[in-house]
Order: C-alpha cells, then structure tokens, then sequence
C-alpha cells in the first residue's frame, strides 16, 4: 500500500509596519548597514519595556480577517524562552494559548482543477531575531540585528494539505491575501514570507507517522521540492522497516535535499509564561468594525467581479493572485467613461501575454515599467474601433511600453487602417495575377486556398487594411 502525507506549514511574514513591533525603532532596515537600526529594547538591554505597536496589531486583525478567522476577544503576549545568538533578548515576546487570530480557513484550487478548504489553526503577533552572517571561509560568524524586533505573523494550518502542488496553490492564495489587504509586502526572496513544512506519513486507516519539520524555506518551489524529497525519504524508511524520528531539518538548496539541524523541541523547552510587561489586549466588536471598514478588496472578490465582467477564468485567477497586475488592470478598465471602456477580456489577453513577454524580456515588474494603464487601455481600444489592426498594436507597443500615447502614435506615424477599396482592390488585383495557380484552386472549391493570397494583399497594404474588408473584397473579386 502507497503511504499518504499528512503536511502543515507554518507561515512567517513580516509586516508593513513604520516602527518595529515593541519599540519606536525604524522598521526599514534595507540597505542600512548593520546593527544601525536598533534600540535600547531590540538589544535587549537591562531595564527597558515593551510597548505593543497598534498598527501592527491592526494589521494581524486584516490579515486574520482575510483568512476567515475569529479575532474577536481577549490576546495576550507570552515569553518563548530559547537561546540563539540572533536573540539578544534570549526570549521572543510571542503569543501562546491566546493568539490574536484563530479558527479561520482558506479555499485554494487543487492541481486537478478542483477546491480543497484548509483550515487555519492560529495566526499569531511576534517579533523576529537578528540575522546570522556566515561569511565563506571564515573561521567566524557575523550577527546583524537591524531585523530584530520587527513586527511578525506566524500562521499555522492544520493538517490539511496532501502534497506539494496544494501547499505551493495555498502560499499563493497567501501571498495574494497579504499583498492585497497591503499587510506585507511577502516576498520571499526578501526574506519577508518564510514557511516551515510539518510533514508525516501513514498508511491508509493508521495512526499518523512521527511528524518532522523542515525550517525556513523562502521560496515556493523550495517548499514543493522540499515535501516531495522528504516525503520520499520517510517512505523510504518506512518501506525498510526503520523508524522516522521527530527532528528540525533544513533544506539544502544546491543538493535539493533536507538534512539534519537539531532533534525537535516540544513545548516545554521554551517554558512559556505570560509577559508581565504587557497587558491582555480586548478586541472588541467596534474595533473589529471599524478594521473591516477599511480593508481593501480580497482576491476571491477580485476573482467574482473579473468572472462576471466576462474574463476567463485561468486569466481571471492569474489577475486576481497579483496585487500589482490587479491594481494595473483596474485602472486600465475602469479609467474614463464606461461607454469608452476597453473589452475586458481583450485588455486582459494584452496584459497577460503581450506586455507580460515585453516586461520579461526587459527583466522587469509592471511597477517598474513607464507603461500606463490609460495607454494599454487606449492601445485597445483603437483596436476594437478598427482604427488600427492587431498588428500595428503589436508593432506600437514597445513606444506604448516606454510611456508614449498609442492614439498620438497612430496620428504621427499616419497608421490608421485602411478601408479605401480602391487601394484594396488594386492590391488584391496583383495578388491574384502573381499566383494564378492559388486562384484557380480557390474557384475550383478549395476555399481555404484563399489564406495565401490574404497574407500578400495584407503584405501589400502594410498590415493597414482592415482584415473583414479585404476578405469580403478577395471573396467577391473570385467570385465566392
């Protein structure tokens, strides 16, 4: 019998906050030199005191809300005790047996088109530790603390994922959550989403298998290759008869294999016990309220409006997914007059492939492009008028791309379609005499034949004759 992967993930994102989470200390450490932005508690110096950052805590409530969670009643701050060398304080101030976020679920889209629901256990404020340094060939380690104290999320799920393709669906779900409520930036490659994978594996109708843990990846391919390596090596010992032990394992990236940090801690190795220098916080209804009043449109909703403006549905999810393509495409949509207003499909087919293939060739995001909406819009629209064709859309875009109006484009460079069928005609006139061969067969009853005197009498015209009337013109000049 195959075995089965039972699979958790714990999510870290560090959130968009001005001042770190206990302290007035700057949040914005990137590009600062080390060990610049911290502060008397972030050091952890003798006789200083937290005090709790409300932006953050209102940010966790979105984000929790986002998730579907219960965030309403009391929350508290516990010491985790533990000793690294990043910790300065040698405790993360944490939150225990009374998390500010619990009970929520996400829905994600399975790889075989369908919905799984997976329920999220707690979503919880702390604060993260400094960075070691490992310098290559150094007999020595360097500690930066500039991150330590800034405002975290730690999300835990329940057991509900069952391989990787379903973990690397959910941290997108996530990731979009995050970004779109505008939380945290959740970039894994900046270190500000990071995922530990709880995976164990059992036989069907058996007790669970010993659960591992595997820390800190920061991508989500590290974490899909991460399941499918360690699920693999947990059959593996199964299948020999061993016995799987309850480790902390990390990734190795280079040889796409996991490996052994420290057997794991249980609870009471970080001795929990209440911070006596914060008190519980009470999240009221009217608190909760005047959060949701303000909390930007989630994906999902996203995803509802974009299907009922008639997208399809792989377009749709892709726009939803990204904040940044979502926020382009709304302008782009919604910019002028609703009379005005570029196809929804189109405008997302041109968004999607079109500009997607000109920002990857040039290395860039649609933030850091000179493209506006209003002129993708425009690009568009010009085409549903017949005031240009496809193609010289597709030979303006780069101008369009470096910022350039595709309607003022069109006026300078004289490229409006053609629809004078006199010229039309005297093109279709010397296609004909230069392939006689082709015009028989058409008048013979091969009517597809007529594609290969289309794309000259196209040629002919400079891409500028309207397609309809130059194949109604081809149809009546054979006599069709």
């Amino acid at each position: 019998m195959a075995y089965q992967a039972v699979i958790g993930l714990e999510v870290h994102l560090q959130l968009k906050t001005r001042t770190k989470i206990f302290s007035a200390c700057p949040a914005d450490y990137h590009g600062a030199e080390p060990n610049t932005s911290t502060d008397p508690f972030t050091l952890g110096l003798p006789g200083t005191l937290p005090t709790l950052n409300r932006e953050a805590v209102e940010l966790a409530m979105m984000f929790g809300l986002g998730l579907n969670c219960d965030v309403s009643g009391f929350t508290q701050f516990h010491r985790k005790n533990y000793f690294y060398p990043d910790a300065p304080k040698n405790f993360q101030l944490s939150q225990y047996d009374r998390p500010l976020a619990r009970d929520g679920y996400l829905d994600v889209t399975t790889p075989d088109g369908g919905a799984a629901r997976v329920r999220i256990k707690r979503a919880h404020l702390e604060d993260d530790a400094g960075k070691l340094l490992h310098p290559a060939y150094a007999p020595y380690s360097l500690l930066d603390l500039n991150r330590a104290g800034s405002a975290l999320i730690e999300m835990v799920t329940e057991a509900d994922i069952t391989g990787p393709e379903q973990a690397r669906a959910f941290l997108e779900s996530v990731q979009a959550i995050a970004q779109a409520l505008g939380v945290s930036d959740a970039t894994p490659e900046e270190g500000k989403m990071r995922c530990d994978v709880n995976i164990s594996l059992h036989r069907e109708g058996e007790p669970w298998g010993t659960k591992v843990e595997v820390k800190n990846l920061n991508s989500f391919r590290s974490v899909a290759r991460a399941i499918e390596y360690e699920a693999a090596r947990q059959a593996r010992v199964l299948g020999a008869g061993g016995r799987v032990t309850q480790d902390t394992l990390g990734w190795d990236e280079g040889g796409q294999k996991t490996f052994l940090m420290r057997t794991k801690e249980g609870e009471a190795d970080y001795r929990y016990f209440p911070e006596p220098d914060l008190p519980p916080l009470d999240i009221t209804p009217e608190w909760i309220s005047q959060v949701r009043a303000r909390m930007p449109e989630l994906p999902s909703q996203k995803l509802a409006r974009y299907l009922a403006a008639g997208v399809r549905e792989g377009d749709a999810r892709t726009l939803s997914l990204s904040a940044p393509l979502s926020r382009f495409y709304d302008e782009a949509l919604q910019g002028g007059p609703e009379t005005q207003r570029p196809d929804a499909q189109k405008l997302a087919n041109w968004l999607l492939t079109d500009v997607a293939g000109a920002l990857a060739a040039q290395e860039k995001s649609i933030g850091a492009s000179a493209l506006r909406p209003a002129h993708l819009a425009g690009l568009v629209r010009l085409i549903d008028a017949g005031t240009i064709s496809g193609k010289i859309a597709k030979d303006l875009l780069p101008a369009v791309m470096e910022g350039q109006d595709p309607a003022r484009l069109v006026q300078e460079r004289g490229l409006s379609v053609v629809t004078d069928t006199g010229a039309i005609d005297a093109a279709i006139d010397a296609a004909m005499a230069a392939d006689p061969a082709t015009v028989e067969k058409v008048r013979a009853g091969n009517a597809k034949a007529m594609n290969a005197l289309f794309g000259p009498v196209m040629k002919a015209m400079g891409g500028q004759a309207k397609p309809e009337v130059v194949r109604e013109r081809l149809t009546a000049k054979l006599g069709l």
